[in-house]
């Protein structure tokens, strides 16, 4: 083992959260928001999950502030996924509360450079330490005790600024993605809602007011809407009959010729951590031979994908040819129906998908239910356009994914490079600015 000099208990506290009572907890916003385990991601970082509010008496000592640094010491996964990782409290118009089971880094020293202990509870070697000590078997539990004893070496003071001054810059990027990608997503999601949902052309045209779309797109609109309510000489298809829909599989896992091959395969949980509707990467993948266990085969890039089970919704347009497991129903589009218009009708109809759900165990929906679920069509010159539209605003969801994900991976690398001095921080420093 490498020569460490300090632990982190020379330098943190940690402060437990507070039991909030669950008689108070709601699903009705309120001012205040419980932060729990589910806000902090894989690796590290906080996200924005299903929110918790709270509506009881509140302490004042409990209350987290933007910047804040907490670390989570509880986790319910398998691999114990998000345990002792930090996170940091991000800007909020609501309060988040400082749950049970959560510690915040309180610094014994006014000198203590909070961002780089941040980066330092996301590196390697701290993680590492902490599943080497963790208890539970269902639950898993770490503790301020088994955190504050881990030794590392202690950069000087101007080192840990400039290397949390690196890492923060590369997370600061991927994050500004993140939300540009947020902003195009809305924008396509409201083109489709218009067009396909509303009507909004046809009830403009209907009400005489000025159009406020291109010449040659207004004139694709239909004058006036039919009996049904939809626009004229427009009907209502079935998604089974514009698509071609699959199901999944997972190869035996007790047989290794199965894994690590080269074809990606994809599990709902490959859903849940996505910060924008694309899929390009798995957890797992396998071989040819284990290719050969799914019926389905590969589903071409392009297609789209919804977790059936475990649960139902999470929506994706895959930007590799992937399989997938059975808690999918995998969507292969046409040319008159586009992966963005499927992923966009999805989401617009995620209500009703959710009502052809059944299971006494957990909600799924079968093919056979989803198959016959009604989706609209357009004339072909209109999809045509809209394909066009919402295609170049998913280009660049894709373009931003992918220079994330090299932001992401250039992080991870250089990272626990950085705590050990394996790099120079200057090399650091260049090779962040050539990546930008």
């Amino acid at each position: 083992m490498k020569n460490r000099d300090i632990k982190l208990s020379d330098l943190i506290d940690i402060k437990h959260g507070f039991a909030f009572k669950g008689e108070f907890f709601s699903d009705i916003p309120t001012a205040y928001i419980l932060t729990t385990p589910g806000n902090f991601a894989i690796g590290g970082g906080f996200q924005w999950g299903k929110i918790k509010y709270y509506n009881g008496s509140l302490p004042d000592e409990y209350c987290l502030s933007e910047g804040d640094i907490i670390v989570t010491m509880t986790d319910l996964s398998k691999e114990a996924d998000t345990l002792g990782y930090a996170a940091s409290v991000p800007k909020s118009a609501k309060i988040l509360l400082h749950n049970q089971r959560i510690g915040k880094i309180i610094p014994k020293k006014r000198d203590v450079n909070l961002r780089f202990i941040y980066w330092l509870m996301r590196s390697p070697a701290y993680r590492n330490e902490i599943l080497a000590s963790y208890t539970g078997s269902t639950v898993k539990h770490t503790s301020p005790s088994r955190i504050l004893s881990f030794e590392f070496h202690y950069p000087s003071p101007e080192d840990q600024c400039r290397i949390a001054l690196i890492l923060d810059f590369l997370d600061d990027k991927i994050d500004l993605n993140r939300r540009t990608n947020e902003t195009l997503e809305a924008m396509a999601r409201a083109l489709f809602r218009d067009w396909f949902v509303d009507f909004g052309p046809t009830r403009a045209k209907m009400a005489g007011e000025a159009p406020y779309l291109s010449p040659e797109l207004w004139e694709l609109f239909p004058a006036m809407l039919d009996e049904e309510g939809k626009p004229e000489g427009w009907h209502i298809s079935s998604i089974g009959d514009e698509t071609d829909i699959v199901g999944g599989s997972t190869p035996s896992t007790s047989n290794p010729i199965f894994w690590n091959g080269d074809h990606y395969w994809a599990t709902p949980k490959d859903l849940s951590g996505l910060n924008s509707p694309v899929l390009s990467d798995t957890s797992r993948k396998i071989t040819e031979e284990g290719l050969t266990q799914i019926s389905s085969g590969l589903l071409p890039s392009g297609s789209v994908v919804l977790s059936s089970r475990a649960p139902v919704g999470y929506t994706a347009i895959t930007t590799v040819p992937l399989a997938i497991n059975q808690g999918f129903i995998g969507i292969k589009c046409t040319q008159s129906l586009s992966a963005p218009f499927i992923l966009l009708w999805l989401k617009e109809s995620m209500e009703l998908i959710l009502q052809n759900a059944n299971g006494s165990t957990f909600q799924e929906i079968s093919k056979k239910n989803f198959r016959p679920l009604p989706i609209i069509k357009a004339s072909l010159d209109l999809l045509k356009a809209f394909n066009t539209q919402s295609q170049g605003i998913f280009d660049k969801i894709i373009a931003s994914e992918a220079e994330s994900r090299t932001l992401a991976q250039l992080r991870d690398l250089l990272l626990p490079k950085l705590m050990s001095g394996e790099i120079s921080i200057r090399d650091a420093e260049k090779m962040v600015e050539d990546a930008a």
